[in-house]
């Protein structure tokens, strides 16, 4: 019963967030109480929900603070010429924008954060794809493709609880899964191109005005690049956006649009490589793990606006320019604690591994790591990395020394859904990536499931060709 259960609440959460007929945050909440209620349990719904906010309470502090400072260093700069070198190098070709987009992305990835990553590469990417008329949800499918594919380094997270999980080597886990992963991120950057050359299409051939200005509008297209539709098909050759300071229409957008703005009051050209530094030194503190993430991102906050804006108006003004973020995201992580926590609590995310481990026919069993990298991308995707690889590995790791599968194979093969996971309903950091965009939740889980999918099983194959799984 808590099995069908279980899959019924994602299920229905799944179809009423993407036909759009509740809020993510609505249904976050609403959707796992009512089923609470109908797995009998409702007089635990409470305690259920403290559990959950306790879990993921350290995450929504994370992401608060790390909005603040990365915002902060967006304020004063600091991404500017980060900008400013894609903008050339992109030159307004849409191929190169979505190519840059997946580029830069994985090299963010390094830090191992993905709410980190998806700053950045919002901050940075956002102001071109307005200004070319780009489709959004091609900059948050591919960011999120490509910080999936390396959010396996050994101090991101799931390689980590893999190995602790079945007492490994981290080392022994990931090295020779490295060359399967490139085989993976070289397809991210091939569906980039895919993606970037079907926006060129649907635009036409573009250029950027410097001295004139154009409004743009924002354009969120589930079938980028499918022709005419509701990009207005092809555009043919036209100017795009205006001077870097420009805004367009008067709306919020265009105060994301003033990023560039050369003139823009909050800059801190002064403190340059003094905020370059101390973001350095916070994503190599967060690498060696010398203290918690969410105490790295207080002090760094604090530190950022003391130093960049000593005067106490200034500081308020800075933290009210981000506040939206703020809320939306943090409200976002807490609601998704509910999901979470009753699906723990009421037992329903054991009942389903349980029943899906159950269901591996005996004749597979020499296959097990094949069959743990396939399950790895459903349950990755509908639970968290701590129930997949806490949980459920073990077990299938168990299934598999018993027919002679090694664990180290096993593990190996628990990596390969995390393209997919990190577009999870229960990821916070994917909240960050669509909020920062501005793009509806559904609209990316539309757009990049299949994609996700297929850069998995990409990663699988070339783990089965290289002999690691």
């Amino acid at each position: 019963m808590l099995t069908i259960l279980g899959f019924a609440m994602i299920a229905t959460f799944l179809v009423l967030i993407m036909t759009k007929k509740m809020s993510p945050i609505a249904a976050l909440v609403l959707i796992p109480a009512l089923f609470c209620l109908a797995a009998g349990k409702g007089a635990h719904l409470g305690d259920y929900v403290i559990d959950g906010v306790t879990g993921l309470a350290p995450t929504a502090a994370m992401l608060m603070f790390a909005i603040v400072y990365f915002g902060v260093m967006i304020d004063v700069g600091l991404f500017d010429p980060v900008v400013r070198g894609i903008l050339r190098f992109c030159k307004a070709d849409p191929m190169r924008v979505v190519v840059g987009t997946a580029a830069l992305a994985a090299i963010v990835s390094l830090d191992g954060d993905g709410s980190t990553t998806f700053m950045i590469t919002v901050s940075a990417m956002y102001p071109l794809y307005k200004r070319l008329g780009m489709s959004l949800v091609v900059m948050t499918g591919v960011a999120a493709m490509a910080n999936g594919v390396m959010n396996t380094v050994p101090w991101g997270g799931p390689t980590a609880r893999a190995a602790t999980a079945l007492k490994l080597d981290a080392a022994d886990i990931f090295v020779p899964m490295i060359p399967a992963l490139l085989v993976g991120l070289l397809g991210v950057l091939g569906l980039a191109y895919v993606l970037g050359l079907r926006e060129r299409r649907r635009l036409g051939a573009l250029r950027i005005a410097d001295e004139e200005s154009a409004e743009t509008k924002e354009t969120v297209l589930v079938g980028a690049g499918a022709g005419a539709g509701a990009g207005g098909g092809r555009l043919g050759k036209r100017p795009v956006g205006g001077g870097a300071g420009e805004a367009d229409g008067g709306d919020d957008d265009g105060d994301l649009l003033k990023g560039l703005d050369p003139n823009r009051p909050t800059l801190r050209p002064r403190l340059y490589w003094f905020n370059a530094l101390l973001t350095g030194a916070l994503i190599t503190a967060m690498i060696l793990e010398l203290l918690p993430i969410p105490v790295l991102f207080l002090l760094g906050a604090a530190l950022a606006l003391s130093v960049n804006y000593p005067r106490l108006p200034d500081q308020k003004a800075r933290i009210a320019a981000h506040a939206d973020n703020v809320l939306n995201v943090s409200g976002m992580v807490f609601a998704a604690a509910v999901f979470t926590g009753v699906l723990q609590g009421t037992g329903m995310i054991d009942s389903m591994a349980g029943r899906l481990v159950d269901t591996v026919p005996e004749g597979l069993g020499p296959h097990m790591a094949l069959v743990t990298g396939v399950l790895s991308l459903p349950l990755t995707y509908f639970m968290s990395n701590d129930g997949f690889y806490f949980g459920v590995l073990p077990v299938l790791a168990e299934a598999g020394a018993a027919h002679g599968v090694t664990p180290l194979e096993m593990a190996r093969a628990s990596l390969v859904g995390q393209p997919l996971h990190m577009s999870s309903p229960l990821v916070p950091a994917v909240y960050v990536l669509v909020g920062m965009a501005r793009v509806e939740f559904g609209d990316h889980t539309r757009f990049v499931v299949k994609w996700a999918a297929l850069t998995c099983l990409l990663i699988l194959t070339a783990g089965i060709l290289f002999g690691t799984i």
